[in-house]
């Protein structure tokens, strides 16, 4: 891991005059103990460093370090805390405000980047608060047997939920000038609340400074690998052993249709969701239907992948490198979850993803049926 570029300073909590060269991180944390220690990380390159240790001294602390223009995200800890308090900095001074009794309502304020950040932790968590009462009034409809008003609910459930999301997408593209917007839309990608598209227009309206910053490059690397497993790409062909052993590539078993399946034994929701596959797969393989499976399980469970094969009657191509979510095709095909599928047509381009129960009899009957 790099070496901090940066030489934190030490000064004296009395010092008279100030420095145009330094900002200050001071914060007020009332209720803990004298003495309890305020861990200041700086995260470089996916890892995180403690770079400084502050000492609460009668519900206050305070460090003080070089302006500079490096880009990273830093953020703190309270004492065995394990809650992590994002913050940016920006060259300008820095207030923490810690509520012992709730640490995730604490904030960090004093430059653009984190007041926007505080509005937005204020804004999720009150999506947070209204998702709870949708889940109590869902749990009583249903105690109630009141199905029509459960649906209603789920109904809401949804809106909410694309609410918030767009509501996410907003606040990144209006914050462009933060790295934190940047992490916003890498999450937003991975969950697939937006699409390489999405994201790719976002990284086009960054300032130099933040299109430059290590985190940028990573969201670049996987809208590139969206982009390869998109909707009317060509699907990347791959290769992986199959249970015997011999090696399977996906161009040797494409047929008039193609599934790709990403699942694993481990993976209840794959699991459920292998009787639906097996039904569509049974109804319409005559007709040109291939599945081909390819499993994230580690490589010590081998027998367990084996035995599910034939427990669920998945009487199709299978194959694993048995690398957990370390599966190199898992990657080409930016696979983060799990069940996952790819639609493919007779020349291996991707005609639809992620169907399952109804959707995917629906499309399957839509291409193959009478």
């Amino acid at each position: 891991m790099r070496r901090l570029i940066a030489v934190f300073l030490t000064i004296s909590l009395f010092s008279c005059e100030k420095d145009s060269n330094t900002f200050t991180f001071e914060g007020t944390a009332a209720g803990f103990d004298d003495g309890t220690p305020v861990y200041v990380y700086k995260v470089e390159r996916n890892q995180p460093e403690v770079i400084d240790t502050l000492t609460i001294t009668a519900g206050k602390f305070m460090g003080n370090y070089p302006k500079s223009d490096e880009i990273a995200l830093h953020y703190f800890k309270v004492g065995e805390n394990k809650v992590n308090h994002i913050f940016f900095l920006e060259n300008e001074d820095l207030k923490a405000t810690v509520y012992k009794d709730s640490l995730a309502s604490s904030y960090v304020s004093g430059s653009p980047q984190n007041e926007s950040y505080k509005a937005f932790s204020e804004k999720i968590r009150s999506f947070g608060k209204r998702k709870q009462d949708i889940v109590q009034r869902f749990q009583q409809a249903r105690k109630e047997q009141d199905n029509l008003l459960a649906n209603d609910i789920q109904r809401e459930n949804v809106m909410l939920v694309q609410e918030e999301a767009n509501y996410k997408k907003q606040f990144a593209l209006d914050n462009n000038n933060s790295i934190f917007s940047v992490m916003l839309m890498s999450e937003m990608l991975s969950r697939k609340e937006i699409t390489a598209a999405d994201a790719n227009d976002f990284v086009s309206s960054l300032s130099p400074k933040i299109a430059a910053s290590q985190i940028t490059t990573n969201l670049k690397t996987t809208i590139a690998n969206a982009k390869k497993a998109d909707v009317g790409s060509k699907a990347p062909d791959f290769s992986a052993p199959t249970p015997s052993g011999e090696m399977l590539a996906l161009n040797d078993v494409l047929g008039k249709y193609t599934i790709i399946d990403f699942w694993a034994s481990w993976c209840r929701p794959c699991r459920i969701e292998n009787p639906n596959v097996v039904k569509v797969y049974n109804q319409y393989h005559d007709k040109g239907l291939n599945i081909i499976s390819v499993s994230l399980d580690k490589e010590n469970q081998r027998e367990r992948w084996l035995k599910a094969i034939k427990d669920d009657k998945m009487d199709w191509y299978h194959v694993s490198n048995l690398k957990f979510w370390n599966d190199p095709i898992a990657k080409m095909y930016n696979v983060r979850s799990i069940p996952a599928t790819f639609l493919l047509d007779e020349e291996g381009n991707i005609i639809d993803k992620n169907l399952r129960g109804n959707a995917l009899q629906a499309k399957i009957a839509s291409l193959l049926g009478q």
